[in-house]
């Protein structure tokens, strides 16, 4: 990441230096979950799509610890290693819009909340801005080589009330909870940034 482009890590201290971290990062761009992976100072594991594990992209995925999930269906073997990842202490990264979008966090799946409600793991809340900015010449699909990216970690939280409860409406409250925070990360990185009428 760091050869190709200019990332620039703003806040990387604010993720706990041990223990289980959830990382909930915004999704614009297919160059998100490896721009988190290559600037994280702590290695993290993702949830990737299946489809992904493809070729030589197989080995080298499940080499760097990431997780393979099946979208299409309830995939208890990857929530179970989701878990796995937490209790163990480590840092899982997930992108709670579930697919690229827009990158705001307007539609949040109730995966995240689930996770660290179940785990009692903190919310770091995570804000890749400039992958979808512009396409370079090189390389269509990708930003401009040698362009600025900037990864900007929030403070972490607690997505859960403090009760314990994972009642269907405690992880709805917990998931309303974690969208309104990840909002204001999202919006503090813009400005913090400079980004403010930018992707």
């Amino acid at each position: 990441m760091y050869g190709l482009w200019k990332p620039r890590v703003l806040g990387a201290w604010r993720i706990p230096a041990s223990g289980p971290v959830i990382l909930a990062g915004n999704h614009s761009h297919n160059l998100d979950g490896p721009m988190l992976i290559g600037t994280s100072p702590r290695p993290v594991h993702f949830l990737v799509k299946k489809e992904a594990f493809v070729g030589p992209l197989d080995p080298f995925l499940r080499g760097i610890g990431q997780l393979k999930v099946d979208r299409a269906n309830a995939d208890r073997t990857a929530i179970t290693d989701a878990l796995g990842v937490l209790e163990r202490g480590g840092v899982l990264g997930i992108f709670p819009e579930g697919t690229r979008g827009d990158g705001d966090f307007a539609s949040l799946r109730a995966g995240l909340a689930y996770f660290a409600v179940r785990s009692g793991a903190p919310i770091v809340p995570v804000a890749v801005l400039g992958t979808a900015l512009r396409r370079g010449r090189v390389v269509p699909g990708l930003p401009p080589l040698r362009s600025r990216i900037d990864v900007v970690f929030g403070d972490p939280f607690e997505a859960g009330d403090g009760s314990g409860r994972r009642t269907r409406s405690a992880l709805d409250e917990a998931t309303v909870r974690v969208q309104k925070r990840l909002g204001a990360h999202l919006a503090d990185a813009r400005r913090l940034t400079g980004r403010a009428d930018h992707p």
